[in-house]
């Protein structure tokens, strides 16, 4: 390991024995007040020791200083698996985690920029209607009256008073922007009786309780369709109430209260699989006819200033919205409007100005996420904190790099500690100080292999150094297309009435700046056709109980080909079911609550963290019981059930894909809480791939992915191809760009800049023509 030594012990973040997940007793010194880059391939352990390690422990330190009642408000932290962290600073992280689905949160309300804007619309706006709250959509309007205890005379006296709160919300559509219809006829088979299963709602089975339920008071054998009115009523709409069934004190609910409280009321991302497609199919929003999708009553939508209303503005484009504030002259709240300015063009600068702030947080991609997070802290007095970055570079064009690296270098000039995890070339060249980590991922990985400048990086010799300065060629030929997916006069959001044929039976790249219209124009116009598969950047939400095994299915035929050789019933075989250690109930781990302290987690006595009862643990496949399959890496797992004796042809399959997109290194039992990003995108592209489709659409696949497992990607892309697939990417990287048969270029710039077609064809006519932002990038890149 080479090593460059930091004059001055105290001017550092000093770390020793860290042993989070797959750390190996790691130990590195960290320049305060520089920034430092942390790199390695997926799973190499650059997570675990910036975020759960440094900032994980500088939050708990934080937390540890409030009062103990405070603190039993606040989620439990346990200090990190490491001897010794000196010289830690306040932690604040931006990483990659999108902004949520909250329906009520928009770019404007995320960053407070509506809050000022509700202030200098009371103090300005015509006709004067009240308070900030009065420009709100998330406050109701409320009116009545209340008993007001007064002195009068020297006796209390009580009075009789009406109130009345001024609110902004929208009554309709209750400052949501949008109403749902349902689609009746995914709700039931109108030609079918409730007895002979009408009802496609998951979860409403007419052979258990419900089928009681319905049968008290409606007909069982009768075709939906055959319904009276008030019956179709009762099956719909019926509000909560309480009836006998079979002799049984039950609540009544129509489907449509029914479904509204327990589905529509959970996060979409939060839903099972089956639930949300229920609800992707069942659940038609459109904008609210009261308010036009503003959010906003009449009232609030009254009171304009220069002709505009507060729901005008806040539709604007950020940077047409930033022109517009300047024009505001009032002496009065001349600071308000100078912060406005301020925040405004900090998203200009860091390449957000195509938003608008009535955009949902839900809809921003996790890079639009994570640079909107960093607007609150680009104009922050505070310095000497440590910044923590996940790949900021994530979602952003070439173009835009190196706006970003201004960005994180103008934190660091203000005296602050920046510490960056990343893959891209161009951003790991402005550090101050690189620390790479490997050799490899998971059991293979969480060691420092370098530490150092990065001139020293590239003489190392370690995976990174040696791919640092990695550049593609442009293919000798590409495949020709015979047919394609047509798309014409496409203008939702920015685009302008486009239309383009996207070829099919190639690897066809979709490229162009950071809000241009291209996740706008695949996802809108190709994802949702039949026969595609669209693996996007949502992220999977993962517990401690949920691991690769599960979460591909592949545990499923295992449980059952155990269950088959032993005689015995499948359930035994899962630790969240019957088979659970009695003692930690299949956690593997004994949580102990400490009161005022964090909670402490001790590996399981009695299972020895194996999460099984020890009368399972008798039971064997192939030689090995359930535990021990769990802790084998999918590559070994892969042989083991490809083995002539042990063979489980589902299981076989499903290894094969997750060895394809790189991850042969995880263990079937690992905590889906333990994978990093690029980790789990990567399983979830192979889950995607054992969908037998004929086109698929890949948005951003690069993202987590080390310079060295490009190459393999693209190999596994090119099998796809010439399996007979359609490959569309969205993409930003330039390897990927010069590795497409054919390239869709959206431009020239972002928001109302984008939304058209600047170029179509082969990566080299794109080289040639230098016509466009990512034609000159991309000539740059392989001209390197």
């Amino acid at each position: 390991m080479t090593t460059t030594h930091i004059a001055d012990s105290h001017d550092r973040i000093r770390v020793r024995g860290a042993r989070e997940h797959n750390l190996k007793n790691v130990s590195v010194d960290l320049p305060k007040r520089r920034l430092t880059v942390f790199t390695g391939v997926s799973g190499s352990g650059k997570s675990s020791l910036v975020f759960g390690t440094i900032a994980a422990e500088s939050q708990r330190l934080i937390n540890e200083t409030y009062s103990a009642f405070v603190q039993g408000f606040m989620p439990s932290q346990s200090r990190p698996d490491v001897d010794v962290l000196e010289g830690l600073t306040t932690a604040i992280i931006v990483d990659q985690e999108r902004m949520g689905a909250n329906p009520r949160s928009t770019v404007g309300t995320a960053t407070d920029v509506n809050a000022m804007l509700r202030i200098i619309f009371s103090r300005l706006g015509s006709p004067r209607i009240g308070s900030p709250n009065a420009f709100s959509f998330n406050v109701a309007s409320i009116s009545g009256a209340g008993a007001v205890t007064m002195e009068k005379g020297g006796k209390q006296v009580k009075e009789r008073r009406s109130f009345e709160i001024l609110g902004g919300m929208c009554p309709t559509c209750e400052g949501r922007g949008s109403v749902s219809d349902f689609a009746l006829e995914e709700l039931y088979d109108a030609e079918l009786s409730l007895a002979a299963g009408a009802l496609q709602v998951p979860g409403f089975s007419m052979d258990g309780w419900y089928g009681r339920i319905f049968a008290a008071l409606l007909p069982m054998d009768t075709p939906i369709r055959d319904f009276t009115d008030e019956q179709i009523h009762l099956l719909l709409h019926e509000e909560p109430r309480k009836i006998k069934a079979d002799g049984v004190n039950v609540t009544y609910e129509g489907l449509i209260p029914r479904i509204q409280k327990s589905m529509l009321s959970k996060d979409r991302e939060a839903m099972q699989p089956h639930i949300r497609a229920f609800v992707d199919r069942a659940i038609v929003f459109r904008a609210c006819p009261e308010c036009a999708g503003t959010r906003l009553n009449a009232t609030a939508r009254s009171s304009k200033i220069s002709g505009k209303s507060i729901a005008d503005v806040c539709s604007m484009q950020i940077t047409d919205l930033a022109e517009w504030v300047r024009g505001i002259e009032d002496a009065g709240i001349a600071p308000l409007v100078e912060k406005l300015v301020e925040t405004l063009d900090s998203f200009v600068q860091i390449g957000l100005g195509y938003l608008s702030l009535d955009r949902p947080t839900g809809t921003l991609s996790g890079g639009e996420s994570q640079r909107t997070k960093m607007i609150r802290h680009l104009g922050s007095p505070i310095t000497d904190a440590t910044y923590v970055f996940d790949e900021p570079s994530i979602g952003l064009h070439p173009h835009d790099i190196q706006r970003m690296n201004q960005l994180l270098l103008k934190l660091r000039d203000k005296g602050n500690t920046v510490l960056v995890v990343e893959h891209k070339p161009e951003m790991i060249a402005i550090a101050d100080h690189a620390v790479d980590l490997g050799p490899r991922a998971g059991i293979d990985g969480g060691e420092i292999c370098f530490e150092g400048t990065v001139a020293a990086l590239r003489a190392s010799g370690t995976l990174t150094g040696t791919h640092l300065d990695d550049r593609a060629k442009l293919k000798d030929s590409v495949r020709t297309s015979s047919a394609a997916l047509e798309i014409r006069g496409a203008d939702r959001h920015n685009l302008r009435g486009i239309d383009v044929d996207v070829p099919l039976g190639v690897l066809c790249a979709v490229t162009g700046v950071a809000g241009s219209g291209k996740s706008t124009l695949i996802g809108n116009y190709i994802a949702n056709r039949d026969d595609v598969v669209a693996v996007d950047q949502g992220a999977i939400k993962g517990s401690r109980r949920s691991n690769p095994a599960t979460y591909t299915g592949l545990l499923d035929p295992v449980r059952t080909a155990f269950a088959k050789a032993n005689g015995v019933k499948p359930a035994l075989f899962s630790a969240n079911s019957e088979g659970a250690c009695p003692e930690c109930k299949g956690a593997g781990i004994i949580f102990t609550d400490l009161g005022m302290m964090a909670t402490m987690e001790s590996v399981c006595e009695v299972c020895e963290g194996k999460r099984f009862a020890a009368a399972v643990l008798e039971y064997r496949f192939g030689g090995k019981n359930i535990a021990e399959v769990l802790d084998l890496s999918i590559a070994q797992a892969q042989q083991f059930f490809s083995a002539p004796e042990t063979r489980i042809p589902k299981a076989a399959k499903i290894l094969d894909r997750l060895v394809d997109v790189g991850i042969g290194y995880i263990k079937l039992g690992q905590p889906l809480s333990t994978l990093s990003g690029g980790e789990r995108q990567r399983l979830k592209l192979a889950i995607h791939m054992l969908d037998e489709a004929d086109v698929y659409v890949l948005d951003e696949p690069t993202t987590g992915l080390h310079l060295a497992d490009v190459e393999q990607l693209l190999a596994l892309l090119d099998r796809l191809v010439d399996a007979g697939k359609s490959v569309i990417v969205i993409e930003h990287h330039q390897a990927v760009m010069a590795h497409a048969d054919w390239i869709i270029d959206l431009g020239p710039g972002a928001g109302q800049q984008g939304g058209t077609i600047v170029f179509e064809g082969s990566p080299a006519d794109l080289v040639a023509s230098r016509a466009t932002l990512t034609g000159e990038h991309l000539a740059e890149y392989v001209a390197a």
